[in-house]
């Protein structure tokens, strides 16, 4: 099965918000997809099988209230059923992080779960190294509480310091321009 992650775009909205729909009790108003999408364009993706349907996104922004310790924020990360561990959400994950080092300089980011959602317990704190920093009580509409979680993001500080040595297929210095680009 190929599943091809990119960038997000306004195109892919209605499908995102129907991911959404699909797999996750929190939804959101389309304002707030187009929100995200025009703020931050650069730090949300889908992930597209290979007929081009989007089978999983994320969600992502960064925090506007702290110039001095950037860290960006995952509001939404859904993956279909029909999908699910392939490694997609790590993949979505990974990509959004590296997103926020590369153009927003971000040192963590942030995310809440359920208390209930195990599965994402685990994805967070097992392949994700996100730790638990606080317990948010009744956090969701529903009363539900949640896991405020952080993620460290040091190593693709390593990464970014890494790819500055890399070169383009013809032979230029890659330089990353804060718009979407692939990444070896």
């Amino acid at each position: 099965m190929s599943i091809n992650i990119r960038c997000a775009s306004t195109e892919d909205l209605l499908n995102i918000q129907h991911c959404n729909l699909q797999c996750l009790p929190e939804n959101y108003q389309m304002k707030y997809y187009l929100y995200h999408a025009l703020s931050w364009p650069q730090l949300s993706y889908v992930a597209e099988d290979e007929k081009g349907r989007i089978v999983g996104y994320v969600l992502a922004k960064m925090e506007e209230d702290c110039e001095d310790n950037p860290h960006g924020h995952i509001t939404s990360l859904a993956v279909k059923r029909s999908h699910r561990r392939l490694g997609i959400a790590q993949k979505l994950m990974n990509q959004a992080s590296r997103a926020m080092v590369e153009c927003f300089g971000a040192k963590y980011v942030s995310l809440h779960v359920r208390r209930s959602n195990r599965a994402a317990l685990n994805l967070y704190t097992s392949s994700l190294q996100f730790e638990v920093s606080e317990v948010e009580p009744k956090y969701y509409a529903d009363g539900e509480d949640a896991y405020a979680m952080k993620r460290d993001l040091s190593s693709f500080y390593q990464e970014k310091n890494a790819a500055k040595e890399k070169v383009n297929k013809d032979g230029t210095p890659h330089m990353h321009t804060g718009r979407c680009c692939e990444h070896s």
